[in-house]
């Protein structure tokens, strides 16, 4: 086997069964009542992640849009 594949494999998005498992798993570990509060907690910090990515891209796109000074 070459490292490419290992690496493939790795990758690899899981499956149905194995997406059951792993919810099987999350619900064992944590409980049905800390499941929400995970779920909110890890939204809110794709919201902050991708706020702070759009504020990025605009800060970027409009320094390179303004003109430089010629005094």
């Amino acid at each position: 086997m070459n490292i490419l594949s290992d690496t493939t494999m790795l990758l690899s998005m899981p499956g149905g069964s194995e997406w059951l498992i792993i919810v099987l798993v999350v619900i064992i570990l944590f409980g049905g009542k800390k499941i929400p509060e995970l779920a909110r907690g890890l939204g809110k910090g794709m919201r902050d992640f991708k706020d702070a990515k759009d504020g990025m891209k605009q800060e970027s796109g409009s320094g390179i849009q303004k003109e430089p000074d010629h005094s």
